[in-house]
């Protein structure tokens, strides 16, 4: 479920460097996050996606969302008003092109960033480059926040992220999508400006609110 608070969610300086960080529960990493260490301490809530401007949280098939939005509400409006970071981090993010990059991977990083991001996000979740293999030509990505665990990500991933990259970049031969070791729904916390549909073909059923 995709939580929209009225402000941002991630500093300035971290969302300069990433788009956003994904947290499940007994992840060490989410000790680098105040606001999901409090969402992860919600009975039956599995993991946390902290983006730019939005929460998405998931919940185990037992949890009932009657019950676990009151918390998650009460927790991210304290977290607010403890004033903490969402998250701290100083690491470049994953599209950040390298000096060592390949120019179909910097091409690769830069349509990610550019054009299927920004529509990922829009879903409340997020796309993540992990790798681009040169004699197979296929480019690993890691889905998450709502993405992860939704019955329609493999039709994303394959209708829309796959036929983009390879229509751009012809060295592109497919992609992979890396899983690490479930709802749709959107919760707004508040009424945003502007909430239209995310480009097709990055989107193939329509979104819920409550």
């Amino acid at each position: 479920m995709k939580f929209l608070p009225s402000r941002p969610v991630l500093s300035e300086d971290v969302a300069a460097t990433s788009s956003g960080f994904h947290f499940a529960r007994g992840d060490k990493e989410a000790l680098r996050s105040p606001l999901a260490k409090k969402l992860l301490s919600i009975e039956h809530v599995s993991s946390v996606f902290v983006g730019k401007d939005f929460v998405t949280v998931s919940k185990t098939n037992d949890g009932a969302w009657t019950v676990i939005k009151p918390f998650v509400f009460s927790h991210i409006m304290d977290w607010y008003s403890e004033g903490t970071s969402a998250v701290e981090d100083d690491r470049p993010s994953d599209t950040t092109i390298l000096d060592d990059d390949s120019e179909v991977v910097a091409l690769i990083k830069e349509l990610i960033e550019a054009r299927i991001r920004p529509a990922v996000q829009e879903d409340g979740g997020d796309i993540f480059f992990r790798g681009y293999d040169e004699q197979t030509g296929v480019v690993s990505v890691e889905l998450a926040g709502s993405c992860v665990g939704c019955p329609s990500s493999s039709v994303t991933l394959r209708n829309g992220v796959e036929n983009m990259l390879m229509h751009y970049i012809p060295e592109v031969k497919g992609i992979d999508n890396v899983t690490r070791d479930d709802d749709d729904d959107v919760f707004k916390l508040t009424f945003p400006t502007n909430d239209d549909d995310p480009p097709q073909p990055l989107k193939d059923d329509p979104r819920v609110s409550l």
